[in-house]
């Protein structure tokens, strides 16, 4: 494996190479820093165009300068890398360095979003092929890929900033409006849950008065401008939680892993106005971490206590679903800060966003003020990223699963009596995930690389925005460390996958074969 290793990262290192080399030279030629200055009519452009000349080296053949330019990128194996200057004279490392977070933040919280989501919902169309969710779902994922990303962008901006600001400052919900929601959340319900006709139109009477019913107590309570858990709702959430969490991982046979979990709601009841004391103390991050951990040490001892044999996946349930409740106690805060968010002479009572990383005019010291902030002015740009990946990550799940069940080994697990759980989540799923990982990590790394129309929608900077940049300006300095970086994802991220195949499926052993 070491050995292997190595020899990825020797055709790593020649595929970069080659690359930058034929990318530096062809951007070298195609276009002219200096043709601006060469038409302007400043008197001091000739001496403009000398300094420039001088900074950029542009009396130096392309190739030859190439050299120069890799001369510094290898500075880094001793610790002085030189990416060289802008055309603004500054450090590209210096413009790179304060867009990457910008570009993470960005893209790391939607690719997580469309993963988790777009192959759990995948896996649901494949277990109930041909069914009227299977149908919706297709649809839905065909629909939103091939949607252009600045139209979406631009309806979200509309209707989910605009539009929701609008009706904040007056926040009724219209009676057709209850009534068209409802009909929409009786059929999405009735269609994921399906059975028999007589079930269908149970589930979507049940499911679609429950929403009207929920949407005119929210709306009585004025909890759009006043939003709220608490933790009789955090409590509800929380056994939801364990249910779902315990099925998935261990199954609903595992009563030790069930009740430790369902303890973990009941443990954020107890210590829910604790937690909101500790939540006004200094130091904000160290006590978010501290509550954490706190909870996952826990979480670790409940498994334990419930759990007298066999306590891995007992323990392995209740932490995650500790995580996640902890997560619901997190967002009541920030949901409880909304008010007062919107009351500020920044906000004034327009929260959402429409372009933007941060509202500047926010008072620093205000840690619940600017985190929320944060989050708000990340909100539309995640949905537009996520929605894209979303239908992908369907087909592709669905896709791959389908084959998988198809196999020899499904059936004979099937006919060793296995729970479909285990069938499914042991065996296909495991399988399932081999051909995604190449897709997600090459979507990893080539979304960090920067959505550059993402970003210019919503007025965010980062790599995408500073590729742009770097093309239009002629800036082959700050365009060479952008495609440099990108480039080295895109090949590590092949390696990654590699690595992982072998973690997934024992059969693939890297160096063994024919």
């Amino acid at each position: 494996m070491f050995a292997y290793i190595l020899r990825r990262l020797g055709a790593l290192l020649v595929t970069l190479l080659g690359s930058s080399f034929i990318l530096y030279n062809l951007a070298a030629i195609s276009g002219d820093p200096l043709q601006e200055l060469r038409v302007s009519t400043d008197p001091n452009a000739h001496q403009k165009m000398i300094a420039l000349t001088r900074t950029l080296q542009l009396d130096v053949p392309p190739p030859l300068r190439y050299f120069s330019w890799l001369k510094g990128i290898l500075g880094a194996f001793i610790g002085k890398a030189d990416f060289g200057m802008t055309r603004e004279s500054q450090l590209v490392t210096t413009a790179i360095s304060s867009v990457i977070p910008t570009t993470v933040r960005l893209v790391f919280l939607s690719t997580i979003i469309a993963i988790v989501l777009g192959i759990a919902v995948g896996i649901a169309t494949a277990l109930r092929q041909y069914s009227r969710f299977d149908y919706a779902m297709t649809f839905i994922s065909f629909l939103l890929f091939s949607l252009p990303i600045f139209w979406v962008a631009v309806l979200l901006k509309q209707y989910l900033a605009i539009e929701f600001n609008n009706f904040l400052s007056d926040p009724n919900i219209p009676i057709p409006w209850v009534i068209i929601a409802s009909i929409i959340s009786g059929i999405f319900w009735s269609g994921i849950i399906g059975g028999d006709r007589k079930r269908v139109w149970t589930i979507f009477g049940f499911s679609g008065i429950s929403t009207g019913a929920l949407l005119v107590i929210l709306d009585a309570i004025h909890w759009f401008t006043h939003p709220f858990l608490g933790p009789v709702f955090i409590f509800i959430l929380g056994v939801g939680v364990a249910y779902g969490v315990t099925l998935l991982s261990t199954g609903l046979s595992n009563k030790s892993a069930l009740k430790a979990s369902q303890t973990m709601a009941l443990f954020a009841v107890i210590f829910y106005y604790p937690t909101q004391q500790a939540f006004k103390l200094g130091n904000h991050i160290v006590v978010l971490l501290g509550l954490e951990i706190l909870t996952l040490v826990i979480a670790f001892f409940t498994a334990r206590f419930f759990a007298k044999i066999d306590k891995g996946p007992a323990i392995r349930t209740t932490m995650i679903t500790a995580f996640v409740i902890s997560l619901l106690v997190f967002l009541d805060k920030l949901m409880q800060t909304w008010h007062p968010y919107m009351q500020t002479d920044a906000v004034n009572f327009r929260p959402i966003p429409t372009t933007g990383q941060v509202n500047a005019l926010l008072d620093p010291t205000q840690w619940w003020f600017t985190t929320l902030d944060l989050f708000i002015h990340m909100l539309l740009p995640t949905i537009a990223l996520s929605l894209i990946s979303f239908a992908g990550y369907i087909r592709y799940s669905r896709g791959t699963l389908l084959e998988v069940l198809n196999q020899d080994y499904i059936r004979t697990a099937r006919a060793k009596g296995l729970s479909e759980r285990t069938v499914i989540m042991r065996h296909a799923f495991r399988n399932t995930l081999i051909p995604l990982t190449t897709i997600m990590v090459v979507d990893f790394a080539g979304i960090l690389g920067g959505a550059a129309i993402t970003e210019r929608v919503f007025g965010w900077i980062g790599m995408g925005t500073l590729s742009l940049q770097a093309i239009g300006s002629f800036d082959l300095n700050l365009l060479m460390g952008t495609s440099l970086i990108l480039g080295f994802l895109s090949v590590f991220a092949n390696l990654v996958a590699d690595l992982l195949y072998s973690a997934l499926d024992p059969r693939i052993r890297a160096g063994k074969g024919a």
